[in-house]
C-alpha cells in the first residue's frame, strides 16, 4: 500500500530558497564578492511576491519569460511583483542589449506566432507555413537583423528577462557543490520520495575553501557544457584546438577540489576524438591526465602510430602501478600483443572463460541466463539467489554507515547530500583508513557482523545511503554473506572495496548458491558473454581468500523435441 504523497504549501519553494540563501551567508561569506552580497542584501528587502517570482523564474529554464504566460495561483497581485522586480533590477524588459541572445526570445514563442511576426515585417519571400518551427526559427535569424525581432516580438507580446542570473547560479553552486543539482532536491525530500541522512546544521563543512576553488571547479564545468553544446555543431578539429587553446591559458594549476572534474572532461574529449577518428588530437588530450582509461588509450593509440617503445613503457608502467584491474590485465595482455606482433594474443579474461567449467541450461533461458543456471543448481538441492553487486555493496553500506557519513572528515556539506564529496577518490580510503580497521577488529566473529548489520539495518531503513538500494531480500543476502564467509575474509574484501569504490563495489559473481554448509560464488556467462577484468580481479581475490567462487559458461540444452528435429534435420 503506497502512501498519499504530503500536500505542500502554496510558497513551499520560498522557504527553501532562503534556506540556501542563509545556508550560503553562514558558510561562504569569507568568499563573496561585492555583485554576490548587493544580490543576498536586495533580494531580503523584496516583497514575499516579489521573491516568489523572482524564484519562479530563477528554477525554470532559461532567461526569457513571456509577461501574459505567467500564471502562480499562489501570488495576489503578479503584475505588481513584476514590477517591483523590474524597479529593483531583478528582471528587465526586452531591449536591443538583448540583441545576441535574439534566438533563445525567438524560441519562446509559437509557429503561429512567428508566422504572424513574419507578416509584420514585411519580408519578400513568405516561409511556407508547412515550415517546422526550428527551421522557422534559423530562417528568421538569417533574414532579419536581430534587433528588428527583438522589436517585433516585443510589439507581438512582453517578454522579460530575469536578473541577477550569475549571481543566482553561483548560490546553487556554492550550496550543491556543481551544476547538475538544482531547487528540485528539495522537492524530491519533502514529497518525502528520498529520506536524507540527517545531519547537524553546524557539522556541515565548506566545499570551498578559497574562491580560487569555487572558480576553478565552476570553470571545468562551465568548460564541459560547452563541449556538450558544440561537439555536434562544430568540425571535431575545431573542438580539438578550442579545448588545447582553452586548457592551455590555465594560469597556475587547478585547485585540487577542481582536478577530478578536469580529469574526467579529458577523458570524455579524447575518448569523442577517437570516435572522430582523429587518433593523434586524441593522444594529445589524453597525455594531459595519467588517470585510468587515459594509459591504456595512449598505448593503443601509440601503437598505432608505430611508437612502440612508449607503449611498451606506458603497458610496463600499468603493470608495476595499475589503478584498477583493467590496467593490470590490459598492460599484461598488451605487452604481450607487441612483443608477439604476427601471433595472435589470448586475453587473460578470455583464457580464464575458456578454462571455466561449464553446465547445461535450456535454450528457452537465452534471455535471462542467470535464472537458468539457478534452476539448474536448485534441481540439484541447491538454493540460489543474485548476489551480483549489490548485497557486497549492501555490506559495505550497513557496516560502515556512520564512517561513510561522518562529518568530521569533512566530506560533508549540505543536507541534501546523498554522496560523500571524496566517495570516488584515494582520499575516502586515506582519511577513513584507521577507522575502517578499527570498526573491523571490533567485528571479529559472525555474531557481531550479523548484530551491527540487523542494528543499522533497523534504525536507517529507507535512508538514502550510496550504497545501499533498500530491495527485498536485501538483509537476508548481506546476512547470507555474514553466514558463509569467515570474519578475516569479509574484512579483506571490504578493505579491498574501501581502497577504490569507483571500481571495486562492481564485478562481484553473479549467484550465490548453497546447501547447508556448502557455499558457492558463481560467475554466469553465456556462449556470448564476455569476462570482464574486474570479475577476474574478484575470482582471484576470492581465490587468495580461500572464498568459494567459479565461472561456469552455458551450454544450450535444446527441448527434446528440438533435439529431435535437429537430428532429423543432420540425417
Amino acid at each position: 500500500m503506497t502512501s498519499t504523497p504530503p500536500d505542500l504549501p502554496p510558497k513551499y519553494y520560498l522557504d527553501n530558497y532562503r534556506y540556501v540563501m542563509d545556508f550560503v551567508r553562514k558558510l561562504y561569506d569569507a568568499i563573496l564578492i561585492g555583485s554576490e552580497r548587493e544580490f543576498l542584501d536586495a533580494f531580503d528587502l523584496l516583497s514575499e511576491d516579489a521573491q516568489c517570482l523572482f524564484i519562479r523564474f530563477t528554477n525554470r529554464r532559461g532567461s526569457f519569460f513571456k509577461v501574459n504566460a505567467l500564471s502562480y495561483p499562489e501570488l495576489e497581485d503578479i503584475p505588481a511583483a513584476l514590477t517591483e522586480l523590474i524597479e529593483t533590477g531583478f528582471v528587465e524588459g526586452l531591449g536591443e542589449q538583448h540583441a545576441a541572445r535574439a534566438d533563445e526570445v525567438v524560441d519562446l514563442f509559437t509557429k503561429p506566432e512567428l508566422l504572424m511576426l513574419t507578416q509584420a515585417l514585411a519580408p519578400i519571400v513568405m516561409p511556407a507555413k508547412s515550415i517546422r518551427k526550428p527551421d522557422l526559427v534559423r530562417w528568421l535569424m538569417h533574414e532579419y537583423k536581430a534587433e528588428e525581432l527583438i522589436e517585433g516580438l516585443d510589439v507581438l507580446e512582453p517578454v522579460v528577462k530575469v536578473g541577477y542570473e550569475v549571481e543566482a547560479m553561483m548560490m546553487r553552486f556554492l550550496f550543491f557543490g556543481n551544476r547538475h543539482n538544482d531547487m528540485t532536491e528539495f522537492v524530491i525530500r519533502d514529497l518525502g520520495h528520498v529520506q536524507y541522512q540527517s545531519f547537524q546544521e553546524e557539522n556541515f563543512s565548506v566545499r570551498f575553501e578559497t574562491r580560487k576553488d569555487v572558480e576553478d571547479k565552476l570553470m571545468v564545468s562551465l568548460t564541459g557544457e560547452t563541449f556538450h553544446d558544440q561537439k555536434d555543431e562544430l568540425p571535431p578539429e575545431e573542438i580539438y584546438d578550442w579545448f588545447m587553446n582553452w586548457q592551455g591559458g590555465l594560469v597556475g594549476e587547478l585547485s585540487a577540489v577542481a582536478a577530478p572534474s578536469y580529469r574526467r572532461l579529458i577523458l570524455r574529449i579524447g575518448a569523442w576524438l577517437e570516435r572522430k577518428k582523429l587518433p593523434e588530437q586524441a593522444l594529445a588530450v589524453y597525455q594531459l591526465t595519467d588517470h585510468a582509461p587515459s594509459r591504456e588509450r595512449r598505448a593503443r593509440l601509440l601503437q598505432r602510430v608505430g611508437d612502440v617503445d612508449e607503449a611498451l613503457a606506458l603497458c610496463e608502467d600499468m603493470i608495476a602501478h595499475p589503478q584498477n584491474a583493467d590496467e593490470r590485465f590490459f598492460g599484461l595482455d598488451y605487452r604481450e600483443k607487441i612483443k608477439n606482433k604476427k601471433k595472435r594474443v589470448v586475453r587473460r579474461t578470455t583464457k580464464a572463460l575458456k578454462e571455466a567449467g561449464a553446465v547445461p541450461v535450456p535454450i528457452s533461458f537465452r534471455y535471462r541466463v542467470e535464472l537458468g543456471v539457478m534452476e539448474y543448481f536448485r534441481e540439484r538441492g541447491y538454493e540460489a539467489a543474485f548476489s551480483e553487486n549489490e548485497p557486497w555493496r549492501a555490506l559495505f553500506g550497513l557496516v560502515f554507515w556512520d564512517i561513510i557519513y561522518d562529518t568530521n572528515v569533512r566530506a560533508i556539506h549540505h543536507p541534501l547530500q546523498r554522496v560523500p564529496s571524496d566517495f570516488f577518490l584515494p582520499d575516502f580510503y586515506i582519511k577513513r583508513e584507521t577507522l575502517l580497521r578499527t570498526r573491523l577488529e571490533e567485528l571479529d566473529n559472525q555474531k557481531a557482523f550479523s548484530a551491527l548489520i540487523k542494528k543499522t539495518y533497523e534504525e536507517k531503513f529507507g535512508t538514502a545511503n550510496v550504497l545501499v538500494a533498500w530491495f527485498d531480500g536485501m538483509l537476508e543476502l548481506v546476512l547470507l554473506l555474514v553466514h558463509y564467509l569467515e570474519p578475516a575474509q569479509l574484512h579483506s574484501i571490504l578493505l579491498e572495496m574501501a581502497k577504490h569504490l569507483r571500481e571495486n563495489t562492481r564485478g562481484f559473481p553473479d549467484l550465490l548458491i548453497w546447501k547447508d554448509e556448502e557455499y558457492d560464488f558463481v560467475e554466469v556467462k553465456s556462449p556470448t558473454d564476455h569476462l570482464s577484468s574486474q570479475q577476474l580481479h574478484w575470482q582471484h581475490f576470492f581465490e587468495n581468500l580461500g572464498v568459494n567462487s567459479r565461472v561456469l559458461r552455458v551450454e544450450w540444452a535444446f527441448e527434446e523435441d528440438e533435439a529431435e528435429k535437429t537430428s532429423d534435420n543432420m540425417s
